[in-house]
């Protein structure tokens, strides 16, 4: 079964610099087929990866809007068909709808030979606000259909025109996961691993507490978002949470007369691009021993940017913290599992709002 991956992005925002990164960094011995779409007649970006060896299919006949419906179907397939790749990456014109090159992929008969695996958008937060305005249409669209949001040029941006970049995005797409770390701290395979949606750490301490407590029980995962301006999620009950986090069916459970870990058990967390001192993580995480504040926390986990570049990794379980210096990650993030847990009362001691 053949991957396809569609890398959009408005004119500029790099999204060719990011499909080098992944082709580098990510998925060196993968067999992959990039199939451009220039808007004009010549493929300017193909020289490069051609010297990486990977097989290029261009487009030349026009925008992309346009050329979809004949060309590309038939394209797509003589690609399956004479390089059976693993993955195909598709670089769409940075005038083109998403939603058009989503639609085009998943009509083309494929015979069950591969399948659309995810839309991403680049976006550059420096320049957002002004290609949303002047070029609505187009740029919106490419928010609104994908599955991670990935902004470029953040690294010497302030952090309130970052925070603003992603209010942007949250007003046209509350579900995508959205990259906010400088790619240059990132490594190409955990970008991929989060447009992926590989990487959910709700669901990780959340069947650390189930597995703890002794329940066992099988469980269906569903790719479901439920995002705020800085995505809050909530889990409870078994409903969806977010921060990338998946729904939970679960199975054979006996629900004669007893509680199950996924009745009692809540979870909260968010993800910002806010950044910390250390000593206030610490204190952050003393704090979480009030029950009658902030409700049973039975665990508390989370990767969040420090002021001096570096990124804080932190673990709390009932009178035990670790605050420690980690690996870069897409975005900050974290999380806390528990009963009762009192949300706004969480949300203020963590954000300081």
């Amino acid at each position: 079964m053949t991957k396809i991956d569609i890398v959009s992005g408005f004119l500029g925002a790099g999204k060719t610099t990011l499909i080098k990164k992944l082709l580098q960094e990510a998925l060196t011995g993968t067999k992959v087929v990039l199939i451009e779409n220039e808007f004009g007649q010549i493929g300017i970006d193909s020289g490069f990866l051609k010297e990486s060896g990977i097989e290029i299919k261009e487009m030349n006949s026009g925008c992309i809007c346009c050329s979809l419906v004949g060309d590309f179907g038939t394209s797509l397939q003589e690609v399956l068909k004479t390089y059976e790749p693993e993955r195909i990456l598709i670089e769409p014109s940075g005038v083109g709808k998403l939603s058009d090159v989503m639609r085009a992929v998943e009509n083309v008969k494929s015979d069950g030979q591969a399948h659309l695996n995810s839309a991403v958008v680049v976006v550059d937060a420096s320049k957002c606000k002004m290609y949303s305005k002047n070029f609505g249409e187009f740029f919106i669209n490419q928010i609104e259909y994908a599955g991670t949001v990935i902004l470029s040029r953040t690294g010497s941006m302030k952090q309130e025109k970052i925070e603003e970049a992603v209010a942007l995005v949250r007003q046209h797409n509350e579900k995508a996961t959205v990259i906010t770390t400088p790619w240059e701290e990132l490594d190409g395979e955990k970008i991929l691993e989060t447009i992926e949606g590989a990487s959910d750490l709700e669901a990780e301490l959340m069947a650390e507490v189930m597995s703890h407590h002794g329940e066992k029980h099988e469980h269906e995962q569903h790719h479901h978002h439920d995002h705020g301006e800085e995505h809050e999620h909530h889990h409870h009950h078994g409903e969806g949470c977010g921060c990338g986090c998946h729904d939970y069916d679960h199975h054979g459970h006996d629900h004669h007369g007893h509680h199950h870990a996924d009745e009692v058990f809540t979870s909260w967390g968010m993800e910002t691009a806010a950044v910390y001192e250390k000593s206030r993580i610490g204190d952050i995480l003393e704090e979480l021993d009030r029950e009658k504040e902030y409700g049973i926390v039975l665990r508390a986990k989370g990767m969040v940017p420090a002021a001096d570049g570096s990124w804080i990794h932190f673990d709390y379980v009932p009178g035990e913290a670790e605050v420690r210096t980690g690996a870069a990650d897409v975005t900050g993030k974290f999380c806390v599992i528990g009963s009762g847990l009192r949300e706004d009362a969480l949300k203020e001691l963590f954000l300081g709002k």
